[in-house]
């Protein structure tokens, strides 16, 4: 026999016994005594009607509080904030690009804080946002609208990622696509419809004191988000493993799942923070879904902060018209998010609903491009909305579903709406005064980038597969010599038994 296939019979031989510690490993590691067909089915589903009743509403509320914010400053804008600001030019695209670097710069960090502090800091950004939004009501020049910009970017940065994470964090991979798609799906698509109404509403109403007009827009809202804010740091519930949501039993289910669901049973347990993970969450995956989101948000961010304007130039509106006329195209993508979402948990597939809502946005930009009438031109803003508003969040759970273990989790889910902002700088720039009323440049763009997207998406698919074949004929398994126990568990989504989610 020669020396090579001797080598060759070794190296087999001892993959054979890691991938048997593996298993050894997986079934000792699981302390609840709980294995994955063990799992009680009707336990399971009162379990997860608890998690849905306690986590969509508030997580759905949280995020609609977090885009009314941001986006008010467009129902500001047509109500005389310019003016009375002393702005001109593209200075409002300016202050708008300082915001969303204020959100680019601070995500992964808050991210890895949430990880490390628990979901109340999660709540402490909602009760900061709150309050930027009240101080900009007061603010007397552009230089406090910057400030004010600034803050709430901070603070509105971890919210996407953050919120994603800790529903991780309690549900399987195949749940996560229907819950992250509700509460981002409806809540920027409530959040426009709520703050067209509402602003629509302030406007109609007496001043507040020496709160008038735009003001009485942030004052409100802030508020609002602010007492919101206030009771998320009472009632925002911990991790699975100290909630006080949960009862023991339910906590054993939760901690038992979410073993189940991983390659390696780890209980629940967050690993050690290092470089090395952080690292790891920079690979070929997250980078097709950041890229595909920073397209996405060109086309959702731009259309979402310019409606107003865009509608206001269709026609001879008041202001207030023009705010109700808003309102519509969020109320047919709010339906929208949730059809999406549950095509993607019954399929079990991302990668279709995804190139079907990028589809939506072509038409309507083609729409928006291809004609002058008016009427088809607000019909094209239903079909870009409805078809942007889903894609972020299907683009975050693709990514938290190949994601593991948690710290890469946490990053890529911080990552990928990170790099998207991006997009969102580029949003700012796209919708110009000198393009009006056709913005015909803008609209151009956006049917670009709604293209690509639908082509980055089959690529992240195709490579999916491919992975998953080399899994299946055992060409990862190297992968597994020489590992300790620990080292097996780091593995994550690089684990020979990991299998991507297309």
């Amino acid at each position: 026999m020669s020396n090579s296939h001797v080598e060759t019979s070794a190296a087999g031989s001892q993959i054979e016994d890691e991938k048997a510690s593996v298993e050894k490993y997986r079934v000792s590691n699981d302390v609840t005594g709980t294995f994955a067909e063990d799992i009680n089915p009707n336990a399971e589903r009162a379990l997860i009607r608890k998690l849905d009743v306690a986590f969509l509403p508030l997580f759905t509320l949280i995020y609609m509080l977090n885009f009314v914010d941001r986006t008010a400053i467009g129902n500001a804008k047509i109500a005389g904030l310019e003016h009375d600001l002393g702005m001109a030019g593209v200075d409002y695209n300016v202050m708008l690009t300082i915001f969303f670097l204020a959100y680019f710069i601070f995500e992964i960090p808050s991210n890895l804080a949430l990880k490390h502090f628990g979901s109340v800091w999660l709540a402490l950004m909602v009760v900061i946002f709150g309050i930027a939004t009240i101080c900009t009501a007061f603010v007397q020049n552009y230089g406090g609208l910057i400030a004010t910009r600034v803050i709430l970017g901070i603070a509105e940065g971890g919210m996407l990622p953050g919120l994603s994470y800790i529903l991780s964090r309690y549900y399987r991979r195949s749940e996560l696509v229907m819950r992250i798609g509700v509460f981002v799906g409806l809540g920027p698509s409530l959040a426009g419809a709520f703050g067209g109404l509402l602003a629509s509403g302030l406007l109609h109403i007496s001043d507040i004191g020496t709160v008038k007009s735009w003001r009485k827009i942030f004052l409100v809202e802030g508020v609002i988000t602010t007492g919101i804010g206030l009771l998320c740091v009472l009632f925002m519930p911990a991790d699975p493993q100290k909630t006080r949501l949960l009862s023991e039993p339910e906590r054993a289910l939760a901690l038992a799942r979410l073993s189940a669901d991983q390659v390696i049973a780890t209980r629940g347990r967050k690993e050690r923070t290092t470089l090395r993970l952080v690292i790891r969450a920079f690979n070929f995956n997250t980078a097709i879904y950041a890229l595909c989101f920073i397209l996405v948000n060109i086309s959702f961010q731009g259309l979402s902060l310019f409606l107003p304007t865009v509608v206001a130039s269709l026609g001879h509106f008041t202001t207030v018209e023009s705010q109700l006329r808003t309102v519509p195209p969020y109320v047919v993508s709010a339906v929208w998010a949730l059809v999406n979402a549950y095509i993607s948990l019954r399929m079990k597939k991302r990668a279709v609903p995804l190139i079907v809502s990028a589809l939506l946005m072509v038409i309507g930009y083609v729409i928006a491009v291809g004609t002058k009438n008016d009427h088809a031109r607000y019909a094209a803003c239903f079909l870009s909305i409805a078809g942007s508003a889903p894609t972020g969040p299907m683009l975050v759970t693709w990514g938290a579903d190949n994601a593991a273990p948690d710290t890469v989790k946490a990053v890529t889910t911080a990552l990928i709406p990170c790099f998207g902002v991006v997009g969102s700088i580029i949003a700012v720039w796209t919708y110009l005064p000198a393009d009006a009323p056709n913005f015909h440049q803008g609209n151009s763009l956006n049917l670009a980038t709604s293209i690509l997207t639908c082509i980055l998406v089959a690529i992240g698919a195709a490579y999916v597969r491919w992975e998953n074949g080399k899994r299946e004929r055992g060409e990862r398994d190297y992968r597994l010599v020489g590992k300790s126990e620990d080292e097996l568990v780091q593995l994550g989504s690089l684990h020979p038994s990991f299998r991507y989610q297309i």
